[in-house]
């Protein structure tokens, strides 16, 4: 899940009364009795209540395969380990080359203070991250001073060499601020506040005066001799990190918990001369590795050649195991390929389910898909997409279709009322022009819908962190989007004819005056990771 800046418009626009958002309405009692009587609808609910796999998927996946990282032969045990379940269930399923990426693999890490006392530390190299000599590399950590400007940055450089150099704030205190809300006085929560701010925007002068950025900064230090970047991408919760990848090609780029780097840093700052030792494991392939989406189907029997999508991107960050982003999405499709195929077996039209490869480094694997097949693009009915967390479904958008009211609307009245009484949907919505793989399928017009679920805390605490495992997935919220989906992938194939394309007049900008613009496709990444 990639975050959006037309999310912020949107709810900007919602505000200004520029889009329509309003709860789920419910369609005429007799239609909705009609509907719930329907047998396969009661099969799909039965089948997802009483006989759910999604605990042993998401432990299988999760705990056993485990993080998805784009490149990594766990991606590619991932695809094999569906492809093998979706036979087993007797659907159709193959792996779809598309690229190429960086080959790598993790291996151990270990970090351990080893002066002025001995303390092993929490922490992990950066994804991509070159390793280090098997015995591991010692040397003293180093903060940055403050520089005038980018010519004392350069005149500094030297006392980097054979250093581990900390490049990320020292954050002032480890309690999120929900926490500090609820205990400290008003004055000292005010005042904590007022120091974070101004810390934050201290370290940002700090950084902007050596004339680097947060991608460029590592790679000026090594090429300065240092012994490896150390840093901590806090995510604003008790114990929690952001792992994303490494920009240095020799040495070692390692993250620490807060509590551990603040540690190191007052150590530093204040004299100690803290000395680590780092043992980071990794192999990097010798040439770039294929990059892919899993595909499975069910072939349609009236519309063979029509489709209905479901889509979760398959690959991850691999801090923690992928779990709520997007391994929670990953089995909810799967579930419900599998229940489908059951009590559905001959659709009117074909189901297929996009597992996309590559998303967290740009849509890639769905931006592929839709670039290789406009035949299935241009006969798409519906695509369903699932990705930011595990919590029910709780706000649907219209994307910007105008009619999208009416056909979505008829569809989630075949759902139940105790699944979509508290679901907020907005029409005809905004389209969406990135954030997840929906986007791919909005610019080509084809009618694609995020289920955009409830938060369990999924931006601080999962969200991209050390901390996404299976022991955050809330397995009933996602039995719920189990039935959801479903029952929408049915109606939509159901459907009598393809649904309206037509888009809805977008509305001005109130930022700037201008008329908002429909997203234009992008092109899919085929050769990644290389810079």
């Amino acid at each position: 899940m990639r975050k959006n800046p037309i999310h912020m418009l949107a709810l900007a626009l919602m505000l200004s009364g520029s889009v329509g958002h309003v709860a789920f309405a419910q369609r005429p009692q007799q239609e909705q009795s009609q509907k719930s009587q329907d047998p396969v609808i009661q099969n799909i609910i039965k089948m997802a209540t009483e006989n759910s796999q999604l605990e042993k998927l998401g432990h299988e996946l999760m705990d056993g395969v485990g993080p998805r990282l784009v490149g990594t032969p766990q991606m590619k045990q991932a695809a094999d380990w569906a492809v093998n379940k979706y036979k087993g269930w007797g659907i159709d399923a193959q792996v779809k080359n598309y690229g190429e990426w960086r080959g790598w693999e993790r291996g151990i890490t270990h970090i351990d203070m080893v002066h002025p006392r001995i303390k092993s530390l929490e922490g992990m190299q950066l994804a991509w991250s070159p390793a280090t000599p098997s015995k591991g590399v010692t040397a003293e950590v180093i903060t940055m001073p403050e520089f005038a400007d980018s010519l004392a940055f350069q005149k500094w450089l030297p006392n980097a060499k054979g250093k581990f150099v900390m490049i990320s704030m020292n954050q002032p205190s480890g309690r999120p601020e929900y926490n500090w809300k609820e205990f400290a006085t008003p004055e000292s929560f005010e005042k904590m506040k007022k120091e974070r701010d101004e810390q934050n925007e201290a370290w940002r002068k700090r950084v902007a005066a050596t004339g680097k950025t947060a991608r460029t900064l590592p790679v000026a230090l090594e090429k300065a001799g240092a012994a490896g970047i150390v840093m901590s991408n806090w995510s604003s919760g008790f114990g929690v990190n952001k792992i994303f990848s490494a920009y240095t090609k020799k040495i070692p780029t390692v993250d620490i918990a807060l509590e551990d780097y603040g540690m190191l840093y007052r150590l530093a700052e204040n004299g100690g001369k803290p000395k680590i030792k780092v043992v980071a494991e990794s192999k990097h392939a010798k040439k770039p590795v294929p990059t892919f989406n899993t595909i499975a189907e069910i072939k349609g029997t009236e519309k063979p050649d029509e489709y209905v999508i479901l889509s979760a991107h398959f690959d991850s960050w691999d801090g923690g195991t992928g779990a709520t982003d997007n391994g929670t999405g990953t089995i909810l499709m799967m579930e419900v390929m599998r229940i489908l195929k059951q009590v559905y077996p001959n659709p009117k039209r074909t189901i297929l389910v996009g597992h996309w490869g590559s998303e967290e480094q740009g849509l890639n694997g769905s931006r592929a898909f839709v670039e290789d097949h406009p035949e299935i693009v241009k006969k798409t009915q519906a695509v369903f997409n699932q990705d930011n967390g595990t919590g029910r479904v709780a706000n649907i958008s219209g994307q910007g279709f105008l009619h999208a009211y009416d056909y979505m609307g008829r569809w989630l009245s075949a759902v139940p009322r105790d699944i979509t009484k508290d679901i907020q949907t907005s029409y005809p919505g905004m389209p969406g022009g990135g954030g997840s793989d929906h986007a791919s399928f909005v610019a080509k017009d084809v009618p694609a819908f995020m289920l955009s679920s409830l938060s369990w805390s999924y931006g601080n605490y999962t969200w991209h962190t050390n901390r996404d495992t299976y022991d955050k997935v809330v397995f009933d919220d996602v039995r719920s989007n189990v039935i959801l989906t479903a029952i929408l992938a049915y109606m939509a194939s159901e459907e009598p004819e393809l649904v309206s394309r037509e888009r809805s007049v977008l509305p001005v900008n109130p930022r700037n005056g201008e008329k908002v613009a429909w997203p234009q496709a992008r092109p899919a990444t085929r050769l990644g990771g290389m810079e």
